[in-house]
């Protein structure tokens, strides 16, 4: 059956489980090789269909280790190659969002779809960028995101003030914190040579806009463990330098030109890795 053939329900929940049972099946359901992972990981072995990955993984609900590394790779796909990898993620999950979606909609008195498409948007947030690969069970930081979109939904429900009874809400009526741009900053520190060039645009991707280190690395062309060492250098600059007031208050010329010089190692060290790395390759080439 292809995605072009399935009558779309109209619910967010339904229609996503629909395009999964649309990738899922014969001729050429969407499948994954278990055998690419660690024997002593304990999944199954042979190259099996999703959806059969997911009864077993609900049939083994204490396999930690086996669903940890199992998801590892569903994101990073889902990340990396391509629509049909989301929709598997989401079919993989779908039991436990349906679950969390009767959870918050029972003695809902709104649509119930809403609550379905906050707990789907949360959970394809956290999938595209916030669900950090090197902490353990992603599966588990995926679904609380998904049923904290539906829970807020709720909660915003019960808070609701009319428009026209606004001017009677007592209390300030400000923006509350958290504000200002930690952007500046991170220019700022660009500008003292605490933070190379090359590196602003992920860092501030990365640990201002959340997004997720995979797509990043592989547009910088390194390994995403790479990046994450490279970004917890750099915080521990920056938290250096905002002890020393280089950021936020006046430094002293000679404090802000130790910065410069470091950065200047840093850059001439970067190029002659790239130039070994570019020579090892012509020499590979040439044998």
């Amino acid at each position: 059956m292809s995605v072009s053939d399935t009558d779309w329900p109209a619910s967010p929940l339904d229609a996503a489980d629909a395009a999964f049972v649309a990738l899922t099946t014969d001729p050429a359901p969407l499948s994954i090789d278990l055998d690419m992972f660690d024997p002593d990981d304990g999944l199954p072995t042979g190259v099996m269909p999703l959806p059969t990955v997911r009864d077993w993984l609900l049939r083994h609900p204490r396999a930690y280790t086996a669903r940890d590394v199992l998801w590892r790779e569903l994101i990073r796909r889902a990340r990396l190659c391509g629509p049909q990898w989301v929709i598997a993620a989401v079919g993989m999950a779908m039991p436990a969002l349906r679950r969390y979606a009767r959870q918050l909609c029972a003695g809902y008195g709104g649509d119930p779809d809403d609550i379905g498409a906050e707990i789907l948007t949360g959970f394809l947030s956290a999938l595209r960028d916030h669900v950090d690969l090197a902490r353990p069970a992603p599966y588990a930081a995926l679904c609380r995101a998904g049923w904290r979109a539906g829970h807020e939904l709720r909660r915003q429900a019960g808070e609701f003030t009319p428009l026209q009874d606004v001017d009677h809400v007592p209390g300030p009526r400000t923006p509350q914190v958290p504000y200002g741009h930690p952007d500046v900053l991170v220019r700022r520190a660009v500008g003292l040579g605490i933070l190379d060039p090359v590196d602003e645009e992920p860092y501030i991707d990365v640990r201002l806009g959340r997004r997720a280190l995979e797509p990043i690395a592989a547009r910088l062309g390194i390994t995403a463990d790479a990046l994450r060492m490279r970004l917890r250098r750099i915080d521990t600059r920056i938290a250096d330098a905002l002890a020393r007031g280089l950021l936020t208050g006046v430094a002293a010329v000679q404090a802000a030109n130790e910065p410069g010089a470091a950065a200047r190692r840093r850059v001439a060290l970067r190029r002659a890795c790239e130039r070994r790395a570019t020579a090892g390759a012509a020499t590979a080439r040439a044998a």
